[in-house]
């Protein structure tokens, strides 16, 4: 038997299809919709509104200890061990449940449990890499030393125009979150330990793909960029940085996914990302 990756509904893949895909497994997505809690597979980013002052949005319901416990107990029966990267425990309780459930289910299984400090297409970026080590067959903690190594590594830019949605997460006020879509503001945050950290404010489009694209710039060894689209998508803006990229980092892989409805439920479908990892 070998090593099986557990992460959460979070998560997207640079590469949709990578080497150890099928010992990958992904915590069930679950919405609190109106006081009722229903599965959210069919659901997209595309589905949420720009702003939920005026309207209400469903929220992502974090999976709980029992639950992330019997998903374990499913990967315990085909694995030797299991490592469980999870999206940010500033930006839900997910990575303390399935601390909880590692603790309940210690004996029967191997678990390692690692906070990325990121979410989206960088913890895709971490996932792909850990599930692609377990294919070649290294041990587990091989694996949680090598992903742990890569976390000060991954980088994360995001644009969030729905201040809305952060309104909702405590991150801003009424006030602050109504005036600033008002404005259309295009404010930038930095995920620095995996906390969101607001940095600069574009002036428009034209200005953030400069911002972004300064960025990327200050790095001289990229492994891969992923870029989080928004949706509807920043088609002409993401083009101007794939531009810039080609220029900047001839060789460096780039990737590109519109953002999946997790994420866009906790700061808004309109929101643009770059999620970078950098060379060793």
């Amino acid at each position: 038997m070998t090593i099986c990756i557990l992460t959460d509904s979070a998560v997207q893949f640079p590469n949709p299809v990578f080497e150890g895909r099928n010992l990958v497994s992904i915590l069930p997505t679950r919405w609190n919709n109106h006081g009722e809690i229903e599965d959210g597979h069919e659901l997209k980013a595309a589905d949420l509104p720009e702003s939920i002052h005026q309207t209400s949005a469903p929220e992502l319901q974090t999976p709980s200890s029992s639950d992330i416990g019997e998903a374990i107990r499913a990967l315990g029966g085909r694995c030797s061990g299991v490592l469980a990267i999870l999206h940010s425990a500033q930006f839900s309780h997910a990575y303390g449940h399935t601390i909880e459930a590692a603790e309940e289910l210690q004996g029967n299984v191997p678990i390692r449990v690692i906070d990325s400090h990121t979410t989206s297409l960088g913890l895709g970026m971490l996932v792909e890499i850990a599930a692609d080590a377990a294919k070649q067959g290294q041990p587990l903690n091989d694996i949680e030393l090598h992903i742990r190594s890569l976390l000060p590594r991954i980088y994360s830019l995001l644009c969030i125009p729905g201040l809305s949605y952060l309104q909702r997460r405590g991150y801003l006020n009424s006030a602050q979150s109504r005036v600033g879509e008002y404005l259309g503001m295009l404010p930038i945050f930095t995920l620095d330990n995996g906390e969101l950290l607001p940095g600069e404010k574009a002036r428009n489009t034209r200005h953030l793909v400069e911002l972004l694209h300064e960025f990327l710039a200050e790095f001289s060894d990229l492994d891969h960029v992923a870029i989080m689209q928004g949706a509807p998508p920043f088609d002409q803006e993401t083009r101007a940085l794939r531009e810039r990229l080609a220029e900047d980092h001839k060789t460096t892989p780039v990737s590109e996914q519109i953002i999946g409805a997790p994420l866009a439920s906790q700061i808004g479908p309109r929101s643009l990302g770059i999620f970078a990892l950098q060379g060793s």
